[in-house]
């Protein structure tokens, strides 16, 4: 199994910025790729970035050029690097990791865009 914890949400205007961090422990070996999700109130949940263990990237149009996902193998965390935020990315953020057969989520972290 896979455990992950987020941190970083909050509060934060407009234009501003955000990192969140998960942190990943248990069968990290086996992971291969790992992103993030975000769910505003009333929406499905979408996806926001994934990266693989070979370092792919990939992200949803909305958050392209402004949102920036890494990894720090040596300490089994995914960063998301979140600039320019607007009042729609307003969402739990959960982090997402995915194994052969199976995947686990985070208990999601708010980032609430407001001035």
């Amino acid at each position: 199994q896979v455990q992950l914890v987020e941190s970083g949400g909050g509060l934060v205007q407009p234009g501003g910025s955000l990192r969140l961090s998960c942190a990943a422990s248990g069968s990290i070996f086996s992971i291969y790729a790992m992103g993030w999700y975000r769910q505003a109130p009333g929406k499905q949940r979408e996806l926001v970035a994934v990266i693989t263990s070979g370092g792919n990237t990939n992200y949803a149009d909305s958050v392209k050029g402004r949102f920036t996902i890494s990894r720090d193998n040596a300490k089994n965390t995914v960063h998301l690097q979140m600039n320019s935020l607007k009042p729609e990315d307003t969402a739990v953020y959960h982090c997402h990791s995915l194994v052969p057969g199976d995947d686990y989520w985070g208990q999601g972290t708010q980032v609430t865009v407001s001035s």
